[in-house]
């Protein structure tokens, strides 16, 4: 078992009493930056709690999503199979580990559940959709790539705008030396984490060669 699919194994959190309430309807909702908007994916769904994080897709560590399987007793809903998952194999897993501990698994988009005595149909159907999902998702990074290359030729791309000016990028670099947590400092300045440690490996580059 590789160290990503050890980190999503199912750990109930058998101390906690809210956890235990039976019956919970309980949302996962993830965007990959923080200017996009988390709460339309489950607009409109009654849920009991609801576990949120902007990370991106790629992102092994995912707090929220670890959170979610130590509390879930019930069933999860889900936007879509991309917002849940990975890659292909990572959705089967964590389904997989939900469902084996009775757990059912809601994807809205799709508009599929899975419960763990699913049919040779519906475990298809799991594997086609999470393909489907996995390919659309190469297809639109494929097109952005080609737009990239097309703008460069015709001399109009000039990259990502940055999200703070030079001056700006001091200031979280400061407040990460003094203690902050990186989460605190990518909400407060409205960007990713892993811009934040960009920033800060960029400032303490240029100090470091002054």
């Amino acid at each position: 078992m590789t160290p990503a699919r050890q980190a999503l194994r199912f750990h109930p959190d058998t101390l906690g009493e809210e956890a235990a309430i039976t019956g919970q309807r309980v949302g996962y909702t993830r965007v990959s930056s923080l200017d996009q908007n988390l709460d339309r994916q489950l607009d409109g769904i009654p849920l009991d709690k609801t576990f949120a994080e902007s990370v991106s897709g790629k992102d092994t560590q995912r707090p929220q999503l670890e959170a979610l399987l130590g509390f879930v007793r019930d069933a999860v809903i889900v936007h879509s199979m991309d917002r849940l998952a990975r890659n292909l194999d990572d959705l089967r897993a964590i389904v997989r580990t939900l469902t084996a501990h009775g757990v059912r698994v809601e994807f809205v988009k799709e508009q599929l559940t899975f419960t763990g005595d699913d049919s040779p149909m519906a475990n298809l159907l799991l594997s086609v959709m999470g393909a489907f999902a996995e390919f659309e998702r190469a297809l639109i990074r494929e097109r952005q790539r080609e737009g990239i290359a097309l703008a460069k030729q015709r001399g109009a791309y000039r990259g990502r705008r940055k999200a703070l000016t030079t001056d700006q990028m001091h200031q979280p670099t400061r407040r990460a030396a003094a203690g902050e947590p990186k989460s605190v400092l990518a909400r407060d300045f409205n960007i990713s984490r892993e811009t934040v440690y960009q920033y800060i490996r960029a400032v303490t580059g240029a100090a470091a060669t002054t």
